[in-house]
């Protein structure tokens, strides 16, 4: 599997590191992970993306990997990022898969690249801080909840608390990636945690941190902020995948969105947690394809 990497500068003089894989003429599924991870070389994702005939295309977004910073960054800017990204490589229509914190910007391009953006999917993504009727944080793990309350009550503090986890994220390894997240797993997700995908899952830690931890800090403060769009203002399609097994994002952001998002399809299961979806990903991709009209 080839992957090839490069940086994409745009209009406000910021450069974002993108990585690709497959022909340059192919359909593009643009892949947004979690935070705080940057883009990583993920064969599983590349050949699942290929069987697909679909080119992958992902990228880290500011202050993550080699992207250049944007502090002050709502979650809506990730739409302009994303087209700056399509043009550059000389694609119009895409879809779009955002993983975890990676599923509101996901949904930023929904919302607001409608005449792109043919359809997303969200798995296990955050629902909007200020969701009515949804306790955000009720089944999160602590670590999680001590992190997202500092970004909504005292932002200042947020430095503390993830700048001395930057040395063993900087170092992480596969063999320790379970550990490291024991606090935010139960057995489900720990079984996933596993061979490549383990190895993956690290390098998207490691690199997350290679210029700081600047681009974990704004994520917070965007994730808990104003999004800058409304989700019932989307009407191209999206799929909602969430596992009742999840303490990094619990089982209800999953149930809010479906119900709250006017085009969403719900794929809510109780024997699935945050990172297990993985072994969903053929299903994930081709339920992505039929309801984007079968690209």
């Amino acid at each position: 599997m080839t992957f090839e990497w490069t940086m994409v500068p745009t209009p406000d003089g910021r450069e974002l590191e993108v990585m690709t894989s497959g022909p340059p003429d192919a359909f593009p599924l643009v892949y947004i992970t979690g935070s705080p991870t940057a883009i990583a070389e993920d064969p599983a994702m590349a050949t699942w993306s290929a069987e697909r005939g679909w080119r992958l295309v992902g990228y880290s977004r500011p202050g993550f990997g080699e992207s250049s910073r944007q502090p002050g960054r709502t979650v809506a800017d990730a739409a302009a990022d994303v087209a700056t990204i399509l043009d550059a490589l000389g694609h119009d229509r895409f879809v779009v898969l955002g993983w975890s914190g990676g599923g509101p910007h996901a949904l930023a391009c929904a919302a607001l690249l409608p005449d792109r953006c043919a359809a997303a999917a969200t798995l296990a993504g955050v629902a909007p801080y200020d969701a009515e009727g949804l306790d955000w944080t009720a089944g999160m793990g602590a670590e999680n909840v001590e992190e997202f309350m500092l970004a909504v009550t005292h932002p200042e503090q947020l430095w503390d608390v993830i700048e001395p986890q930057a040395p063993d994220l900087a170092n992480l390894t596969g063999a320790q990636v379970a550990e490291m997240l024991s606090g935010l797993t139960d057995e489900v997700d720990r079984a996933a945690l596993t061979g490549e995908f383990a190895e993956v899952v690290a390098a998207t830690f490691r690199r997350a941190v290679i210029n700081g931890v600047g681009g974990w800090h704004d994520d917070d403060l965007a994730f808990a902020g104003p999004w800058g769009f409304d989700l019932k203002d989307i009407t191209v399609p999206v799929s909602v995948w969430q596992g009742a097994h999840d303490l990094m994002v619990p089982f209800g952001h999953g149930e809010w969105l479906a119900a709250n998002i006017p085009t969403a399809k719900a794929h809510l299961y109780p024997d699935e947690g945050h990172l297990s979806l993985a072994a969903q990903m053929a299903r994930i991709l081709a339920d992505l394809s039929e309801r984007a009209g079968g690209v």
